[in-house]
C-alpha cells in the first residue's frame, strides 16, 4: 500500500509555499488587463518556451501516459511527438495574425473575421472546451490522491454523514487543489502564471527523469529493463492492423491532426502564452523549441512509469491485477524512497496547477472580453475589467470542480479525454483553418459549419453507424460483451474526431460556395494574405524589419509623454524613425523582460546613449532609475 512519509509532507508543503510565494510576488507586476492576460507583451522566446512545458503537461499527462505506456509500451510517445504538423499554420498564419491583429480572444477574431453570431457560435464552443480541459485536470489530480489514499470499499464519517473513502479523497483533492491553483492566479493573472510555470516546468521534467532513472536502477540496469518488456512495447506502431492494442491510425486523426490544430489553435490560454511574447519571431522561436526539443523530452518524463511497471509487473514485484489509471503512483513510490517520493507527488500537482492556471486565465479572458465588457458593462475603466476578471477565474474553477463526477464514469482517463475534445475540436479546426488560409471562406459557411459540424459530430453518439466505416479494426461486438480487457481500445472514440473532421470540411466548401461575402465581413489583416496589413494596423504605420537585430545599452532618464526619446545617433544605430515600435528592458537577460515595456519611438533629443521615458512609463515596465543601463532593440 503506498504511504506518504513524513519527509513527503515536508516536501510538497514547500512545494507549495513556493509557488504561492512565487505567483504573489510576481503578480506585483500586474498593472492592467493587458498585464492580466497578456503579461504585458514583454517575454523572452525561451521564458515562454520552458514555461509552456508546464502547461502542456498536464495532471492527466502523467497518468494518462503511464496507462498507455503500460499496455502500450514506447507507442505512447506517439501522443507528444505528433504536433510537428502544427507549425506551418501555426507559424506562418495563426501567430502573426493573432499578434499583429490586437485581438484578445479568439471569438473576438471571429467576429471580426466574420460576425457576431460566429463569433457566439465560438465562444460557446471555446469555453466547453476550456471548462472541459479544467474539468478533466481536476479530475485527473483526485485519481492521483486515490492511488496515495485510497482504499476501495472503506467509508469514512464526516459531519455526521458516511462518505466512501475514494469518493472523499477524490473530490476532496480536485476542490482543494484547485482552489489552492486559483489563489496566486487571481492575483497575477498571466504572469503569475508564466513565471510558477517556468519552475514547476523543471520540477516536473526534473521528477519524470528521476522516477525513470531511480527504475533502471532498481531493475539492475538499462539492459535488464529492455529486455523485460515485450517486443511489441519496443515498437512505435504495435499491432497496426490491430487496433484494439493500440489504435495508430486513430492517434494520427484525434491527436495529430484536430487535437493538435485545437489545442494550439483554439485553446485560448496557449494562445495568449504566446501573445504574451515581446515579438512575433520571438513567439515562432518559442514554438519551435516547445515541439522539437521539449515535447519529446517530455514524452519521456510522463511514460516511463508505464514502461518500468511493465517490467515490475513481469519480476513479480507488482501485482498483475494493479489498476492501469494507478500505475504512476505505484511505480513511482516502489522506486523512490521517502522524500523523493513526495517530490514526485509535487510534480503530479505542479502539472496540475500548471495547466489548470493557463486554462483558467483563458475562460476568464474570453468572459472578460467577449461577454462582460461589450456586453453587458461597457464603457468602463481598466481596475473594473481587472477586478471582473479575477472573479471569473474564481467562476472557471467552480465550473471545472462541477465535472470531475462526468469524467469519473469513464474507466480510463484517456477515454473520457478523447471523448470529449472528439466532440468539440473537429468544426473548430475546420473553420479556424479555413479563416486562416481561404480569403473566400465566408461568415454565412463559418457559422453553419460550426453549429451543423458539432450537431453532426454530436448525433455520433446517438447512431454510431456513422462512423463504423471508418472505424479502422473495430470491434464493438467484443468491447460490449466485455471481451475487450481495461486500457485497450475503446470503439469510436479515436476516428469520431477524423468522422467530425471530414463532415465538417464537406459542409464548409459546399456552404462557402453557396453564399457570397457580405458588406460587413473584412478580411484585411485577418489572413495569411494580409499578414502585411496586419503589421502596419500593428503599427499604425508602414512596418520595417531593418535594424531588428541590433541591441543598444543605453542610460535611462526620465522624459515626457508617452513615448520614448532617443538621440539622432542611436536612432540612426537602430534603423529606426518615429512611429517605430521600440523595446526596452532590464539588460539583465536572465529575467527575460519581465522588467520592460514596448514603447514607439518619438522625435530624438541631441545627446547620445541616453534614453527618455516618463514616469508612467518607467512604472508600467518596472524599470528603475538606479540602474545604470537599459536594453533598446526595435521590433517594428
Amino acid at each position: 500500500m503506498v504511504k506518504l512519509h513524513i519527509y513527503d509532507y515536508i516536501v510538497i508543503f514547500l512545494y507549495f509555499s513556493g509557488v504561492l510565494a512565487s505567483g504573489i510576488w510576481f503578480g506585483r507586476y500586474t498593472k492592467s488587463t493587458k498585464d492580466f492576460f497578456l503579461g504585458g507583451q514583454r517575454f523572452s522566446w525561451w521564458l515562454v518556451a520552458v514555461s509552456c512545458v508546464a502547461t502542456l503537461v498536464g495532471s492527466y499527462s502523467f497518468l494518462t501516459y503511464s496507462e498507455l505506456g503500460y499496455t502500450s509500451g514506447l507507442s505512447s510517445t506517439v501522443y507528444y511527438t505528433n504536433d510537428w504538423f502544427i507549425l506551418p499554420i501555426f507559424m506562418l498564419g495563426w501567430l502573426p495574425i493573432i499578434y499583429f491583429s490586437r485581438v484578445l480572444s479568439i471569438p473576438e477574431y471571429f467576429g471580426r473575421r466574420f460576425d457576431d453570431k460566429t463569433r457566439l457560435a465560438a465562444l460557446c464552443i471555446i469555453m466547453l472546451y476550456l471548462v472541459g480541459y479544467i474539468g478533466i485536470n481536476l479530475h485527473t489530480i483526485g485519481k492521483g490522491f486515490q492511488g496515495i489514499f485510497g482504499d476501495p470499499g472503506a467509508s469514512v464519517e464526516l459531519l455526521g454523514f458516511i462518505f466512501a473513502k475514494d469518493s472523499l479523497i477524490l473530490y476532496g483533492s480536485a476542490i482543494g487543489v484547485g482552489l489552492f491553483s486559483i489563489m496566486y492566479m487571481h492575483h497575477g493573472g498571466q504572469t503569475s502564471v508564466i513565471m510558477t510555470d517556468l519552475l514547476q516546468g523543471f520540477l516536473l521534467i526534473g521528477a519524470g527523469f528521476l522516477v525513470f532513472g531511480l527504475g533502471i536502477y532498481h531493475l539492475g540496469g538499462f539492459g535488464n529493463w529492455l529486455s523485460s518488456m515485450p517486443m511489441d512495447h519496443k515498437l512505435p506502431f504495435p499491432h497496426y492492423n490491430t487496433p484494439n492494442g493500440f489504435h495508430a491510425i486513430g492517434a494520427f486523426w484525434s491527436d495529430a491532426i484536430t487535437a493538435s490544430i485545437g489545442f494550439y489553435c483554439m485553446n485560448q490560454g496557449i494562445l495568449m502564452r504566446f501573445m504574451s511574447v515581446k515579438s512575433v519571431r520571438d513567439g515562432k522561436k518559442a514554438i519551435c523549441v516547445v515541439i522539437l526539443v521539449f515535447m519529446p523530452i517530455a514524452a519521456i518524463a510522463v511514460s516511463n512509469a508505464g514502461w518500468l511497471g511493465t517490467a515490475l509487473v513481469a519480476k513479480g514485484e507488482i501485482p498483475a491485477d494493479t489498476p492501469v489509471s494507478k500505475m504512476f503512483v505505484v511505480v513511482s513510490y516502489m522506486v523512490s524512497s521517502p522524500g523523493i517520493f513526495g517530490f514526485v507527488i509535487a510534480a503530479l500537482i505542479a502539472a496540475l496547477m500548471s495547466t489548470l492556471d493557463t486554462l483558467i486565465n483563458a475562460v476568464s479572458a474570453i468572459a472578460v472580453n467577449d461577454i462582460w465588457r461589450p456586453y453587458i458593462s461597457p464603457g468602463k475603466d481598466d481596475k473594473y475589467y481587472l477586478r471582473m476578471a479575477r472573479y471569473f477565474a474564481l467562476s472557471a474553477t467552480g465550473v471545472g470542480m462541477l465535472l470531475v463526477p462526468i469524467y469519473n464514469q469513464f474507466d480510463l482517463i484517456m477515454e473520457g479525454f478523447t471523448l470529449v475534445m472528439a466532440l468539440l475540436t473537429p468544426s473548430m479546426v475546420v473553420v479556424i483553418t479555413l479563416a486562416i488560409v481561404w480569403k473566400r471562406f465566408t461568415a454565412n459557411a463559418a457559422f453553419t459549419t460550426l453549429v451543423l459540424g458539432f450537431a453532426v459530430t454530436a448525433s455520433s453518439f446517438v447512431f454510431p453507424w456513422m462512423i463504423e466505416f471508418i472505424d479502422h479494426g473495430v470491434n464493438l461486438a467484443a468491447h460490449e460483451s466485455g471481451a475487450v480487457a481495461e486500457g485497450q481500445y475503446v470503439p469510436y472514440v479515436h476516428m469520431r474526431a477524423f468522422f467530425g473532421t471530414v463532415a465538417s470540411l464537406v459542409i464548409a466548401i459546399v456552404t462557402t460556395f453557396l453564399t457570397k461575402h457580405s458588406e460587413q465581413e473584412e478580411t484585411k489583416g485577418l489572413t495569411m494574405a494580409s499578414i502585411d496589413d496586419a503589421k502596419r494596423s500593428y503599427k499604425g504605420g508602414e512596418p520595417s524589419e531593418e535594424g531588428t537585430d541590433v541591441k543598444l545599452h543605453l542610460t535611462l532618464e526620465v522624459g515626457e509623454g508617452d513615448v520614448a526619446h532617443l538621440s539622432t545617433e542611436d536612432m540612426e544605430k537602430l534603423c529606426a524613425k518615429p512611429g517605430d515600435i521600440l523595446f526596452v528592458a532590464d539588460p539583465r537577460a536572465w529575467l527575460g523582460g519581465l522588467r520592460s515595456i514596448q514603447v514607439k519611438a518619438g522625435e530624438p533629443h541631441d545627446k547620445p546613449s541616453v534614453i527618455r521615458l516618463s514616469e508612467n512609463l518607467i512604472d508600467l515596465g518596472s524599470l528603475h532609475l538606479d540602474k545604470e543601463k537599459v536594453t533598446v532593440e526595435k521590433l517594428l
